[in-house]
C-alpha cells in the first residue's frame, strides 16, 4: 500500500499505473483499512480526484468508489475530505464521472453519520434536487440510490425528509416513478422505494397527496396490470412492488382516501399481478393481500366490487400460500362480512365455508383466530350459514380448539351461536385496516 502511495505521488505515467492498481487492491477489506491509516493517503487521492487531468480523475473517483464500499464506518469518516468534491462535480463532467460520485455519496451515507451529518449542511438536498432533471438515466438511478440511503437514516424523519420536502424532489420523484419503463425501470424503482420511505414517515402523506399521488400511483398500478397481460418485462417485479407498498400505506394513513379511487380496474389489475407474479415471485401475493385490505377495509365499494366481479374464488384459493397469505385473505373477508347481511349472503352462496373448514384444522393460533371472527361475522349476519356450518362437520372442528387457551373463548362463544344460530355472542370487533408497512 505504501509503496502505490509513492507511486501515486511521482510522474503522471507512475501515478496512473498506480491508481489502477490501488483500485484493484481497495476491493479487499483489509487493504481499505491499511490505506486510510496511512498518513497523507487520502489526501494524496484527494488530489488527483481534483487534478484537471480527466484520466487521472476518474482513475482516482474508481479508488473513492471502492473505498466507499467498505462496511467499516472509520473508512468512510476517512473519506469525510473529499465529501464537498462530490457534490460540486454532480453538476458537470461526463454521465460516468457523475454517476460514480453518486454511487460513492450513496455508498458513504450508509455506513456514517458522520458523513450524512457533514453532507446536510453542505446542500446535499438542493444539489441532489438540480441533477434530478437529467436526461441521462444512469445518473437517475443513481440519484434514486443516494435519496433512498439518506430517507432510511434514522435521523431522516426529523432532518432530512423536511428538506426534501421543501424542494422539487417529490414531485420529481412521483413523475419519474410514474413514468415506469419509459424513464426506465432502474430509476423507477429506486424512486418508489424513496417514496415509500417517505410515505412511512408519517410527516410527508399530505404533502404527497397534494401532489395527487393515489390517483397517479393507481394509474400506475393499472398500467403496469396492463403490461403483464401482455408480455412481462423482466425486474416489472421490482417496480411493482414499492408501488403497492406506497398505495398501502397512503390508504392505511388517510382512510378517506379510498373514496378517491374508486375504480374496479384496481382490483383487476390486483388480481392480473397476482396471477402474473404468483409462481415466480410469491412475495408479491403478500403485497397485494395487503392492498387490498387496505381498499376493502373501511369502503364498501370495493367489497362489493370484489363480490361482482366475481373475484372471490380467487382470493379463496391464496388462503393455503402461506401463513401470512391465509391471515391477510381472511382479513379481507372479515372486511367483506363487516359489511352486513347482503355481503354475508354472497359469501355463504358462493361456497366460502367449505373452504374455511379445512383452515380451521390448521395448528397457527393466529390464522384460526382470524378465521373464527370471520365465522362469527358470517354466523350473526347470515344464520343460515351457521346451520350449513354444522352440516358440514364444522361444530367439530370447533370443539378442536376450546383447550388452545388463546382461542378457546372464542370457539366457545361459536359453539353456543351454532347451537342457538339465533342468538349474538360477544366477540371484539374486528381490526381491519393494517398500519404501514416500513
Amino acid at each position: 500500500v505504501l509503496e502505490l502511495v509513492r507511486g501515486m505521488q511521482k510522474g503522471s505515467e507512475d501515478r496512473k499505473i498506480s491508481l489502477s492498481r490501488l483500485r484493484w487492491a481497495l476491493q479487499n477489506k483489509e487493504t481499505q483499512q491499511k490505506f486510510v491509516r496511512l498518513d497523507g493517503s487520502i489526501r494524496t487521492l484527494i488530489g488527483l480526484f481534483t487534478s484537471s487531468l480527466a484520466d487521472m480523475q476518474m482513475e482516482a473517483a474508481r479508488c473513492l468508489h471502492e473505498l466507499s464500499h467498505s462496511s467499516d464506518p472509520a473508512v468512510a469518516e476517512a473519506c469525510l475530505p473529499v465529501t464537498s468534491y462530490l457534490l460540486t462535480y454532480l453538476s458537470g463532467h461526463s454521465v460516468e464521472f457523475t454517476e460514480l460520485c453518486l454511487y460513492t455519496l450513496g455508498n458513504l451515507v450508509v455506513e456514517s453519520e458522520a458523513v450524512r451529518k457533514q453532507l446536510l449542511p453542505q446542500g446535499i438536498i438542493p444539489v441532489l434536487a438540480s441533477c434530478i432533471q437529467s436526461p441521462h438515466e444512469a445518473v437517475l438511478e443513481g440519484l434514486g440510490y443516494v435519496l433512498s440511503q439518506l430517507l432510511q437514516a434514522k435521523e431522516a424523519p426529523t432532518e432530512i425528509i423536511p428538506l426534501v420536502l421543501d424542494s422539487v424532489l417529490p414531485q420529481h420523484m412521483l413523475r419519474l416513478v410514474c413514468s415506469g419503463l419509459k424513464a426506465g425501470i432502474g430509476a423507477a424503482v429506486e424512486f418508489a422505494w424513496c417514496l415509500h420511505y417517505i410515505i412511512c414517515s408519517h410527516t410527508a402523506n399530505t404533502a404527497l397527496l397534494s401532489l395527487g399521488a393515489l390517483p397517479a400511483l393507481s394509474s400506475l398500478l393499472l398500467d403496469l396490470a396492463s403490461e403483464m397481460a401482455q408480455d412481462a418485462p423482466e425486474g416489472l417485479e421490482l417496480l411493482v412492488c414499492p408501488v403497492l407498498r406506497c398505495l398501502g400505506n397512503l390508504l392505511a394513513e388517510e382512510t378517506s382516501c379510498n373514496v378517491q379511487i374508486q375504480d374496479k380496474r384496481l382490483l383487476i389489475a390486483l388480481f392480473l399481478i397476482l396471477q402474473c407474479f404468483f409462481q415466480q415471485h410469491p412475495f408479491i401475493v403478500q403485497e397485494c393481500l395487503w392492498l387490498l385490505n387496505n381498499l376493502t377495509a373501511d369502503e364498501p365499494f370495493f367489497c362489493s366490487a370484489l363480490l361482482s366481479l366475481d373475484l372471490l374464488p380467487a382470493l379463496l384459493q391464496l388462503l393455503p400460500c402461506s401463513q401470512m397469505a391465509s391471515v391477510l385473505v381472511l382479513t379481507v373477508l372479515c372486511n367483506i362480512a363487516e359489511k352486513g347481511p347482503a355481503h354475508c349472503q354472497q359469501l355463504h352462496q358462493q361456497r366460502a365455508l367449505p373452504l374455511l373448514l379445512p383452515t380451521l384444522a390448521l395448528s397457527n393460533p393466529e390464522v384460526v383466530g382470524q378465521c373464527l371472527e370471520l365465522l362469527h361475522l358470517l354466523f350473526l349476519h347470515w344464520p343460515e350459514a351457521a346451520a350449513d356450518f354444522v352440516r358440514q362437520g364444522g361444530h367439530q372442528a370447533l370443539e378442536q380448539h376450546q383447550s388452545t387457551p388463546e382461542l378457546q373463548e372464542r370457539a366457545r362463544a361459536l359453539l353456543d351461536m351454532v347451537e342457538q344460530p339465533l342468538e349474538a355472542s360477544a366477540f371484539s370487533p374486528c381490526h381491519t385496516t393494517l398500519s404501514a408497512f416500513s
